[in-house]
């Protein structure tokens, strides 16, 4: 596995991995993980000492809004990546306590075969995921505990109390212009509660700040 960048997003502890393909006229190969290049990568420091225990693979259609989700007991830090197709990933501050809670970044994530690079962005206990799509599109993701039915909630992507202003105003718009043409989207996901419904929830106890960055 080849790191060629690893990179901070507007919440430094969300992550961005590049690494490097190696193409010629046959197409291209790439190491999507190798654990000792991890380890060693100067900057990967967040990623060292993880175990992941689960893989997930989905498909959305054109159109599909997934999220926001999260769990504990155990939690659940994803490292995710585009198969084929277009994803923009949206992570939100659940972290009571923090000084970015209910901020949520985006990051545009297109796969393209020719590129002599392609990139994890790694979403760590303490932050609700989803994203969108503006194609068909493939993802994988690398989870550090197995989902836990029972211990997991969501805040709705729709929610008006969620705080843009770290994501850009482009991603904004298009999410915008997506939920306007009428998105695609599960009635568990389209029923998650508002930010400050989740302040308000006992189980937000499970996500203090001050804990779980002592723990990263």
């Amino acid at each position: 596995m080849k790191i060629v960048e690893v990179r901070p997003l507007a919440i430094p502890e969300v992550h961005v991995v590049r690494f490097a393909r190696f193409a010629d006229d046959r197409g291209y190969f790439t190491e999507t993980f190798r654990r000792s290049d991890v380890e060693s990568q100067e900057g990967a420091d967040f990623l060292r000492g993880l175990e992941f225990v689960q893989m997930n693979e989905s498909v959305s259609r054109p159109g599909v809004v997934r999220g926001l989700h999260f769990q504990w007991n155990p939690y659940m830090g994803k490292l995710v990546r585009t198969i084929s197709g277009r994803m923009i990933d949206l992570v939100l501050d659940i972290r009571v306590g923090s000084p970015t809670f209910g901020n949520l970044i985006a990051h545009d994530m297109p796969a393209h075969a020719g590129s002599d690079s392609t990139e994890w962005i790694w979403v760590p206990p303490g932050f609700a995921h989803g994203n969108f799509f503006t194609e068909e599109t493939a993802i994988e993701y690398l989870c550090t505990g197995e989902y836990s039915p029972g211990y997991e909630a969501a805040v709705s992507p729709f929610a008006d109390d969620i705080d843009w202003s770290l994501a850009p105003r482009d991603l904004r718009a298009e999410f915008e212009r997506l939920v306007a043409d009428g998105p695609l989207v599960s009635d568990k996901d389209r029923a998650g509660g508002s930010v400050a419904a989740w302040a308000k929830d006992e189980r937000s106890e499970n996500f203090r700040y001050d804990e779980l960055l002592a723990a990263l």
